[in-house]
């Protein structure tokens, strides 16, 4: 296990927040009252998944493109304002997995440029040699062509690759690529069904890059 693949929302970026306010949003304002909470289901898929299912629940009249689009706005809005925000102790963690010899990329649900600029943002940018967004594969998380297709271009087999994910979603589909799943249950955030990962960490510190290595030779 030499290749380490990382979730991007809520494992290298403390963003989630901003996809259940702009979509609590958007339903409050179309008159569907729902709470904060409903947006849980949707962590690590698509836009287009989740508003395909928002618009067949509540028969919205807009398109799925049209709504994702808004959300996006919205969540820029909001980015612009509060910045780009690391999770806890990610970036000491990219820094200790890079030194020790790890090859390293994302898999996300999210937009390419969205991930390429937080990266940058973040000064992280320099330590990944490859960026994958679902939007580049046939289908989303659960299923675990993401995961699979990053591998691919980082020259690793799905046995050679640690995923770190936080959503059920994610870690599901990690383990449908067959690799090692490290589940991320972020205290700051609801909590998700890990279940499926190999083992489960509250804190990046928990991380020893040394034990790994020995678990890869």
């Amino acid at each position: 296990m030499n290749t380490f693949i990382f979730d991007m929302d809520g494992v290298l970026v403390d963003s989630e927040y901003t996809y259940f306010k702009s979509k609590t949003d958007i339903l409050h304002e179309a008159g569907h009252d729902v709470p904060v909470s409903y947006q849980y289901q949707f962590m690590g898929t698509t836009s287009e998944f989740m508003w395909q299912k928002m618009k067949d629940e509540f028969n919205l009249p807009k398109t799925v493109k049209e709504y994702g689009k808004e959300m996006n706005r919205r969540r820029d809005e909001i980015i612009q304002k509060d910045g780009i925000r690391p999770i806890a102790n990610v970036k000491d963690l990219v820094k200790r997995l890079y030194q020790a010899g790890f090859t390293l990329g994302v898999a996300s649900a999210s937009r390419k440029k969205e991930i390429i600029r937080n990266l940058e943002e973040l000064g992280l940018d320099a330590y990944f040699t490859q960026a994958v967004s679902a939007e580049e594969v046939a289908h989303s998380k659960p299923e675990p062509d993401v995961f699979l297709h990053t591998a691919q271009l980082l020259g690793s087999t799905p046995e050679e690759c640690i995923v770190i994910e936080d959503t059920k979603n994610g870690t599901r589909a990690a383990k449908a690529a067959n690799m090692y799943c490290i589940g991320f249950a972020n205290p700051d955030y609801p909590q998700q069904d890990l279940s499926c990962a190999d083992e489960v960490i509250t804190d990046f510190r928990e991380i020893d890059e040394n034990r790994l290595n020995e678990k890869s030779k």
